[in-house]
C-alpha cells in the first residue's frame, strides 16, 4: 500500500491549506484512515481520523474547529482541510492508515502503533512576516 501525501507549502498565520494523500495499490475503502504530523524535535502525533464510510471523526483538541478531514473512496484519497493556521502547526504532516476497527473504538486518542501505512509526508509552514507563500 503507497500512500502520496501532497498540499503542503508555506502560509502566513491565518491561511489555508488543504493537504491530500492518495493511496495506491489498495482500496482505503476498507481502512480506518488518520493524519498526523510531526515537527522537529517532538514526537510524532495524531491529527484527525476518519472512518471507512465517513460516518465517524476525530480530532485532536488542538485543531477542533480549524481542520477537517475527509475521504473519497472512490478516488482513494484523503484530505485534511487547515484553517486559521497558526505557527504551532508548523509540521511535517503524513497520512495513515489502520484496520477499520480503530476508528469506531471508544478510545479518542491516537496510537501510532495501531496505524500499518504511513506515506512520506508534507511540510506545512506557518510563518510570520516575510514568509513566502508557496504550495508543494
Amino acid at each position: 500500500v503507497q500512500l502520496v501525501e501532497s498540499g503542503g507549502g508555506s502560509v502566513q498565520p491565518g491561511g489555508s491549506l488543504k493537504l491530500s494523500c492518495d493511496v495506491a495499490d489498495y482500496m482505503i475503502s476498507v481502512y480506518c484512515m488518520a493524519w498526523f504530523r510531526q515537527a522537529p524535535g517532538q514526537m510524532r502525533v495524531g491529527v484527525a481520523r476518519i472512518s471507512m464510510n465517513s460516518e465517524r471523526t476525530t480530532y485532536a483538541d488542538t485543531v477542533k474547529g480549524r481542520f477537517f478531514i475527509s475521504r473519497d473512496n472512490d478516488k482513494n484519497a484523503i484530505y485534511l482541510q487547515m484553517n486559521n493556521l497558526i505557527p504551532e502547526y508548523s509540521a511535517m504532516y503524513y497520512c495513515a492508515a489502520a484496520p477499520a476497527y480503530i476508528c469506531t473504538s471508544e478510545f479518542v486518542g491516537f496510537n501510532e502503533g495501531d496505524f500499518y501505512y504511513w506515506g512520506q509526508g508534507t511540510q506545512v509552514t506557518v510563518g510570520g512576516q516575510g514568509t513566502q507563500v508557496t504550495v508543494s
